[in-house]
């Protein structure tokens, strides 16, 4: 059961997907690649955290919310196996993007993972509207 307070984390953290996504966007056009990967990422973070929430599984860890994503969505082909794909692509861009000196992101790059990110969200803001209905 889906309790009122679960739907208001699941849209809480939808809000956070959003304006991530859209910062990343904002990023990109001013041409801050590491930035932008960095919000993009993060928009689909918030969003598997979303999908966590309707199944009360909660982790601290980027890592282990990438893994029960896996585990929950992408193995059983509740969502496609390539969000798992775009997802670890994304993490893994934005750890290199934010600790590895002197790493740079091509626009192309950064052009694929906001295209990535901007379908990873909206199909899981429709898999949420039907769990949630």
């Amino acid at each position: 059961m889906i309790t009122a307070n679960i739907r208001e984390l699941v849209k809480y953290r939808i809000e956070q997907a959003v304006e991530s996504l859209e910062a990343a966007k904002i990023l990109h056009e001013k041409q801050y690649e590491r930035p932008s990967v960095n919000r993009a990422y993060y928009a689909m973070f918030y969003a598997v955290l979303a999908l966590l929430a309707t199944r009360k599984q909660e982790t601290s860890k980027h890592s282990g919310a990438i893994a029960l994503f896996d585990l929950e969505y992408a193995k059983p082909g509740i969502l496609p196996k390539e969000f798992s794909k775009w997802l670890h692509e994304a993490f893994n861009l934005r750890q290199r993007s934010d600790y590895s000196p002197q790493f740079n992101l091509t626009a192309d790059e950064v052009d694929r993972i906001l295209r990535n990110a901007s379908f990873f969200l909206a199909e899981v803001k429709e898999l949420l509207a039907t769990e949630l209905a």
